[in-house]
């Protein structure tokens, strides 16, 4: 399949955002691909008195039931029985909603607010009379909510915990142990001047968890219950400009809803925008290009205006294109007159000759181009809207894998849950930003998210970095995974749901494909799946056909209706095997021998690429023996895993029952050298899922930890991603006192083809790379103290070294921020990595002393974490137990201060350590 596109990417009008952009180097633990500062609090105007969107993050109050909540229900949900059968609903009144006599179920009202992506009018929705909840105290103007809880936006109110740490917790370790369940309101006034009147004003909310229902002024507005779509209402017909006006919001978060952690509260950005009745519509404007080349590319634009007035309206669409500042180009007037309540779509295409286009470092750079589409209604200026965008071609190619602009581009690519660690799921730019740059340093260049729609800010960030992005929208249809998912509203909300999550991202450089499904139950459907399949698909292609559509696959085969329907081949885990090395063979489950041969026979012309890989288990810094002498094991008691300690070995061979090591994967993907490469599961730990100790509360599966430091897998998937890049890494540390005389073996991950292993300067041997081995081993060594080093070799000349040093007793502490200047916004963030020295200045690998962080300045702690999945101790807490040398506290400046902020870090018996941020 050949693909020229690429939609692009700003954001529409930032988002009311401002960015400031640098950059620097692929290489390097420095490095800042991009550097995105945000703003969340300005007021961005596209032109007077034209387009104006506002953020109304502030001042809002929040309050969260404790014991039955309100009435006010979506919809009536199944009851939830535990093993034996017994409803659990009296213990966990959210779970299910018993209708009775105070009962509104509000469904009815709720889903014309997805009119706009349902295509057949025949399906729209029509919103019954009554006020439904009008007379419930949380709606009115008049109700006194000072007692309430202050907060900004974004906000996640389960983050803080605590964790629930019993057996039975309403809330288990798929789902993170977090307080994430209820229901919860939220309220602000709204200021709309007498001015705005005759303008049209919608909220616009990029993320709220789950179940969103809108009041204003008393007057139920709408909703949309799928918690990670963005979705917009329309406030104009409940408005009173110049007087009071009364935002509420009620969220509902059922336990039982998910597989990892979801986050709960309105957890992304949220806005005012206000327009003329002649407007572009909801992320209106589709930018294509076709014929790409260095010499020239042709841009298409489509735009889709609406005209809310009451009385038809002569149009004109111009749309001028630029980049750096500079217009390029302009795409002449198209004229029509649109009735009112109509809306139209005017296309125009303009050639650009030398273009300067898109594409992943470190070879290509991600060239952006802005399109500024201006609305003339009857002669006057009525709209403004810009539209981002990046040229390029894109091929899909059975045989040659993904090509950009031409160039073969091997997919590095990793997953990636929404949610950013101890913040959380509250968005915030610089900690996703932070994940993306220390990524980049692995060598990765693509993303796939995993599994629902991501925040807006993250696509900007992976446009302005260069990174490729599969998009995907839903972990089920109607079959469910767990009982209260998003089956529950499939049958309702599938379509707008689709619609809305293509038209917000379709004009991103960065998203190269759509996916509709994650390993969903309707792969074991055969033909009834397929069709559903089907349906979606179709949608996909109706509203974006020049990307390839596409759902992941852990269990259809080759010969199955399912992958029939795909344009490319999203396989998870099945291209290496599922359980069908030889430690895996007393496991129960599906086995699959590796099936990249037989997809590509049955499917000669779809390119293939595993959209899930490894699944491999490691928590940093830990080394159990002994250890495996193969490739790749399943984590077991004694094998890689102890349950007492809730740890995982890192030499990194033990993977979940389905999954494979690293070493496997790469063997089987060289072995098939048509495979366009894959997404390893997974690119951060992430809250939930914590496979294989359910009593803990984050993942084990990272090439990073929670905490955003790097596993020892870190390094052997950058000696493959990045073979130009001189570097060595040596596992395990070299303090153990308990294991003099004992054998411990010694791992080295390379980008050079051999190395020589020395223990206080004496030999151990030189070892050389053999086909399909991606690490170097000594199996044998007998520890004693001293200094462990290698040197490593390619083609026979010094490549790289590293070394590894006994520590003595824990002394010292050092703190180390990754950014010494920050901005007094109450948004931008300092990560700052605390380290546990001996008196030489050597990590004590195996510390754990209990470290308080204190702050003095206009700055203040957000959260800290050490990166341990099974610390139950609150992100909030100031007080942290360093895990295996390192912890890490988060701090950011107050909003409207300047000055220095010192934080400091204390531990009894040992040297404490301060650093200084300037927030100027």
């Amino acid at each position: 399949m050949h693909v020229n596109l690429w939609p692009g990417m700003f954001r529409y009008v930032f988002r009311g955002t401002v960015y400031m952009l640098l950059f620097s180097s692929w290489t390097g633990s420095s490095c800042k691909s991009a550097r995105l500062v945000q703003d969340a609090n300005s007021v961005r105007q596209e032109s007077t008195s034209l387009r104006e969107q506002i953020s109304i993050n502030n001042d809002w109050k929040f309050f969260r039931y404790t014991g039955e909540p309100d009435k006010l229900i979506y919809d009536v949900r199944p009851e939830v029985t535990d093993r034996n059968d017994n409803v659990v609903a009296d213990s966990r009144p959210t779970e299910s909603v018993a209708v009775n006599a105070s009962s509104q179920v509000l469904k009815n009202w709720i889903l014309p607010s997805g009119n706009d992506f349902i295509a057949d009018p025949a399906k729209q929705h029509q919103r019954p009379q009554g006020k439904p909840g009008a007379d419930f105290p949380f709606v009115q103007n008049n109700f006194d909510d000072h007692n309430w809880e202050s907060v900004q936006l974004p906000h996640d109110w389960a983050i803080k915990g605590p964790f629930y740490s019993e057996p039975d917790a309403i809330v288990g370790g798929g789902m993170g142990r977090l307080p994430v369940h209820g229901v919860a309101w939220y309220r602000r006034k709204l200021d709309i001047p007498a001015a705005d009147k005759g303008k049209v004003i919608y909220l616009d909310v990029d993320g709220a968890m789950s179940y969103t229902m809108v009041w204003l002024n008393g007057h139920l507005v709408g909703g949309w219950p799928y918690g990670y779509n963005s979705f917009r209402l329309d406030l104009t017909p409940y408005i009173n400009p110049g007087g009071d006006n009364q935002l509420a919001i009620r969220l509902d978060n059922p336990t039982n809803s998910a597989r990892w952690y979801p986050g709960g509260g309105i957890y992304r950005n949220v806005w005012l925008t206000k327009v003329n009745p002649v407007q572009v519509a909801q992320w209106g404007t589709f930018v294509t290009t076709k014929n790409v080349s260095a010499s020239s590319a042709t841009v298409d634009v489509v735009v889709q205006v609406s005209n809310k007035s009451d009385h038809e309206q002569q149009i004109e669409v111009i749309t001028d294109i630029f980049t750096a500042g500079e217009k390029v180009a302009t795409i002449p007037a198209s004229a029509v007159i649109l009735k009112a309540g109509a809306t139209h779509k005017s296309a125009g295409s303009v050639i650009l000759q030398h273009p300067q286009l898109w594409g992943p470092p470190p070879t290509q750079t991600p060239n952006l181009y802005t399109a500024v589409t201006h609305i003339i209604s009857n002669g006057k200026p009525v709209d403004e809207y810009r539209t981002g965008f990046g040229i390029r071609a894109l091929t899909f190619d059975a045989v040659k894998g993904l090509l950009v602009n031409g160039a073969p581009v091997r997919v590095q690519g990793v997953n990636q849950h929404h949610d950013l660690g101890a913040l959380g799921a509250a968005f915030n730019v610089r900690a996703a930003e932070r994940q993306l740059e220390i990524l980049r340093e692995l060598g990765c260049n693509a993303i796939r998210l995993a599994h629902n729609p991501p925040a807006q800010e993250l696509l900007d960030l992976t446009d302005r970095m260069g990174f490729l992005v599969i998009d995907e929208i839903f972990d089920n249809w109607e079959r469910k995974k767990t009982p209260l998912d998003f089956h529950l509203i499939f049958p309702d909300w599938y379509e707008p749901d689709t619609r809305a999550f293509i038209r917000r991202d379709r004009n991103h450089p960065s998203v190269i494909a759509w996916s509709f499904g994650n390993e969903v139950g309707e792969q074991y459907t055969a033909e009834q799946g397929a069709a559903i399949a089907k349906k979606l698909y179709d949608i996909v292609k109706e509203e974006d056909s020049t990307r390839p559509a596409t759902a992941s696959m852990n269990y259809a085969k080759p010969g199955m209706p399912f992958p029939a329907v795909m344009d490319i081949l999203s396989l998870n885990y099945q291209g290496e095997g599922i359980r069908d090395a030889p430690a895996y063979q007393q496991l129960q489950g599906i086995r699959t021998s590796p099936l990249y041969p037989a997809f590509q026979q049955q499917f000669p012309g779809k390119m293939i690429f595993s959209s899930e890989t490894a699944s491999a288990l490691s928590t940093r810094g830990t080394y159990l023996f002994p250890v495996f002498e193969g490739i790749s094991a399943p984590v077991g008691e004694g094998t890689g895993g102890s349950g007492k300690l809730q740890q995982v070995s890192a030499y990194e061979l033990y993977t979940a029952a389905f999954g494979a090591s690293p070493d496997k994967v790469f063997a089987s993907q060289d072995k098939h050298p048509y495979v366009a490469g894959e997404f390893v599961w997974s690119g951060f730990d992430y809250l939930g899922e914590p496979t294989p100790y359910y009593s803990a509360r984050s993942s084990y599966s990272g090439i990073v930890d929670l905490a955003g430091f790097k596993k020892d897998r870190f390094y052997l998937y950058q000696s493959r991603w990045r073979p130009d890049y001189k570097m060595a890494h040596i596992l395990p540390h070299w303090t153990w006192p308990e294991r003099v005389g004992a054998i411990t073996p010694v791992h080295v991950f390379t980008s050079g083809d051999e190395a020589e292993l020395f223990l206080d300067g004496v030999s151990l041997g030189r070892k050389k790379k053999g086909p399909y081995t991606y690490r170097l081993r000594w199996d044998s060594v007998v520890y004693k103290p001293g200094v462990l080093s290698v040197v490593a070799y390619k083609n026979g000349a010094v490549w790289a070294a590293d070394t590894v040093r006994t520590a003595g007793e824990a002394a010292q502490l050092q703190l180390i921020a990754d950014r010494d200047n920050i901005r007094a916004d109450g948004k931008d963030l300092s990560f700052i990595t605390l380290r546990v020295l001996d008196g030489a200045g050597v990590l004590v690998p195996r510390a754990g002393n209990r470290i308080r962080f204190e702050v003095s300045g206009p700055g203040e702690i957000v959260a800290t974490d050490n990166g341990d999945p099974a610390d139950l101790q609150s992100f909030s807490s100031t007080v942290r137990k360093a895990f295996n040398e390192l912890a890490m506290v988060i701090v950011r400046a107050k909003p409207g201060t300047t000055g220095p902020i010192k934080v400091t870090a204390q531990s009894p018996g040992l040297t404490p350590a301060q650093v200084i941020l300037n927030a100027p």
